[in-house]
């Protein structure tokens, strides 16, 4: 198997493995939620503490999901299938891949949804609608949007399009082209954005906001918090990086390409905060809006700010581009899948994933208004999917694929792929056999049983 090529091809090198990783990994929960999240259980400490999540469990689970994919050279399902065969084990393994592509998908459904908000939102910044506008004002102009089902479906199936069409092309036309484009871009604006953040007088703010050690917030509750985070926001679970991992080449160190991935996407959320809340403290609204912060409270800010509608411009394509990078992501894995399972074109696979995924989306958008009344266990079909997904479906996946990693998979398959020097090995073998697998049950734990 280790002398095995994709049908896709490879990537044209290491760095490009390294970005388009970096671009699945950064997304929209990057740009508000983790910056967030951080100021309110601790600034400074809980970074450090999530740090440690990440070396401890993020990173290892990664490097399995990466040397399964590259070793199989295979899609995420035939990935853990091919390889629990040829280590004795049953091909049964690879219904792990199935519902972490299922997970993906289902994802991608809502994920659209909201790219589609992103894009309306730029359009709203270009016209310079939000100049002067209250938070009322734009309080109302969200609700308005999510009350429009043709609005919404417009700009969903617009988002769906630009997905399909990247993936549609292929590896190296397609989804490496991108990358090479985007991510050198969202690394630039965010740049522009800090740059324009430092000037404003909320700086010292944000950045006390986000980087201040307070231990007083570092409770076991925000221990949890950067446990979990730390898992969801590598792409882990969702088939992403297996189906990734099989097209890199095999001279590229998994290790060291793994912990680059994980650095990367811990500055960009840093950065994005150190961007994001200057601004809004600048204007004296509250970090803690959610989802409205980027849809309401920035806007307002930007259309109150000198220069404002043009970093506005620049943010929400910011958003975008990750927003889109990220959707890239989640619909290769089964376009990968149907084009070596069934022989089919890749843009012949692309669209019809593509087309159930917009029918799933309009399922999803319509939960906002024309269905809202239809509901599972008390949440509409948005949340549902959203509440499944994060809180079972992928946590169940990383510790399945972590187990399976450790105690399935043969130590000689492993250590051929990761390379890494005895000790290094074994740590990683004792994260992936004991401490991930306990650490992400823990977390989908108390996702199921909240603190009281």
């Amino acid at each position: 198997m280790t002398n095995k090529t994709s049908i896709h091809g490879s990537w044209a090198s290491r760095w490009i493995f390294i970005l388009a990783a970096t671009g699945s990994a950064v997304g929209l929960g990057n740009i508000w939620k983790f910056p967030y999240i951080t100021g309110e259980n601790g600034g400074g400490a809980f970074v450090l503490v999530y740090l440690a999540c990440i070396l401890l469990v993020g990173i290892p689970i990664m490097m399995a999901e990466v040397f399964i994919g590259r070793r199989a050279r295979k899609n995420p399902i035939d990935a853990m299938s091919d390889l629990a065969t040829e280590s004795d084990s049953p091909k049964a393994w690879g219904l792990v891949g199935t519902m972490a592509m299922i997970s993906g998908l289902l994802i991608l459904s809502f994920y659209s949804v909201v790219g589609g908000w992103v894009l309306h939102y730029l359009k709203i910044m270009l016209s310079g609608d939000m100049i002067g506008a209250t938070s009322a004002q734009a309080g109302t102009a969200f609700d308005n949007l999510l009350a429009d089902p043709a609005m919404l479906l417009a700009w969903h199936t617009l988002f769906c399009a630009m997905t399909v069409s990247v993936v549609a092309i292929g590896i190296n036309k397609g989804i490496e082209t991108a990358t090479r484009i985007m991510m050198p871009a969202l690394f630039v604006l965010l740049l522009v954005l800090l740059g324009y953040a430092i000037t404003t007088d909320g700086f010292a703010q944000g950045w006390d906001f986000m980087f201040k050690f307070d231990f007083d917030k570092l409770t076991w509750g925000a221990a949890l918090i950067a446990l979990g985070h730390s898992f969801f926001t590598l792409s882990l679970g969702m088939a992403i990086i297996m189906a990734y991992g099989s097209y890199m080449t095999k001279d590229a160190s998994i290790g060291k390409t793994v912990l680059t991935i994980g650095i990367l996407d811990t500055l960009v959320a840093l950065v994005a905060g150190l961007a994001i809340f200057p601004i809004i403290f600048s204007n004296g609204m509250d970090p803690a809006a959610g989802p409205g912060l980027m849809f309401i409270s920035l806007p307002v800010a930007f259309g109150q700010m000198p220069f404002g509608q043009l970093f506005g411009v620049l943010f929400f394509v910011l958003v975008g581009v990750a927003a889109w990078t990220s959707a890239i992501s989640l619909l290769e894995p089964s376009v990968a899948f149907l084009v070596e399972r069934f022989g089919l074109k890749r843009p012949t696979a692309a669209i019809g994933i593509g087309v159930g995924i917009w029918a799933l989306g309009i399922a999803c958008l319509a939960s906002f208004n024309l269905t809202s009344d239809v509901t599972f266990f008390g949440k509409n079909t948005f949340d549902f999917l959203d509440y499944i997904t994060a809180n079972i479906m992928l946590p169940l996946g990383g510790i399945l694929t972590a187990l399976f990693a450790g105690w399935v998979v043969k130590a000689k398959f492993s250590q051929d792929e990761l390379q890494l020097p005895s000790v290094l090995f074994k740590a990683w073998s004792i994260s992936v056999k004991f401490t991930a697998p306990v650490a992400v049950a823990v977390v989908l734990y108390f996702l199921l049983n909240p603190i009281k």
